[in-house]
């Protein structure tokens, strides 16, 4: 069964670290953990799903807390 790429956009907390995401994405991918966890700004958990990254886009400058996936 073939699964079309999609993308995925999570807004963080304005005052999340960026390289702090970094981090924790590839503490996830280093452990083979099974999802990345993050929690958006609106006190949301979302998991995604490691296995199935491709690219993972953190927002630039006047995009704080923003940050892309695509699988």
């Amino acid at each position: 069964m073939i699964q079309p790429a999609r993308e995925l956009e999570v807004e963080l907390a304005d005052d999340a670290d960026p390289d702090a995401v970094k981090q924790a994405v590839d503490d996830a991918i280093s452990a083979g953990a099974g999802m990345l966890w993050l929690l958006d700004r609106k006190g949301r958990q979302v998991g995604v799903q490691i296995e199935k990254l491709a690219y993972i886009d953190i927002g630039g400058l006047g995009e704080k807390g923003r940050i892309g996936f695509g699988g």
